[in-house]
């Protein structure tokens, strides 16, 4: 979960219902679930890494979408960039590719200074992680070429394969 505003408002309204003595611990679990999201699914990774004998160091790891959901523009609280970064110092070799951001410069929490990867020679990255489901990628192909896919969007369904790992 990503985007400006849900993450946000929700938070917004809880601390809001705290003057009037009212909990909601079920907007803040559902807060503490989605912060832990991007370190689950680096977990997932290392446990499919791990079972073909590698590891995240020296690893090359595509990421799919930077966007914070499918088909948009906007970069704001996006998982993406959480997970690059964890990636990054866990030392892995981090790509990215995002139909909708050609460079992914400085934010206000990241300075990550890249570019979109063109999509050909996914059979040179040790994982292709997908991130955010944009409609514009085939994921059959990216299934057929890549070594080893991590979807946390479900986007490979009804993709029957031993290389896609759904998280």
């Amino acid at each position: 979960m990503g985007g400006h505003c849900i993450p946000i408002d929700p938070f917004y309204l809880s601390w809001k219902a705290r003057e009037f003595d009212f909990r909601t611990r079920f907007i803040e679990l559902a807060g503490e679930v989605n912060t832990a999201m991007p370190y689950f699914v680096l977990d997932q990774l290392a446990a499919a890494l791990n079972e073909r004998g590698k590891n995240f160091k020296g690893s090359k790891v595509l990421v799919l979408g930077v966007a914070y959901k499918r088909d948009i523009d906007d970069l704001r609280e996006s998982p993406a960039l959480t997970i690059i970064e964890l990636l990054r110092k866990k030392g892995a070799e981090v790509a990215y590719n995002d139909p909708y951001f050609p460079t992914v410069g400085r934010g206000r929490k990241y300075d990550l200074n890249m570019t979109s990867a063109p999509l050909d020679h996914l059979e040179e990255y040790d994982a292709v992680l997908i991130v955010t489901d944009h409609s514009s990628y085939d994921y059959a192909q990216i299934v057929r070429e890549a070594q080893l896919v991590i979807d946390t969007r479900n986007a490979t369904r009804g993709i029957d394969s031993p290389k896609i790992v759904r998280c």
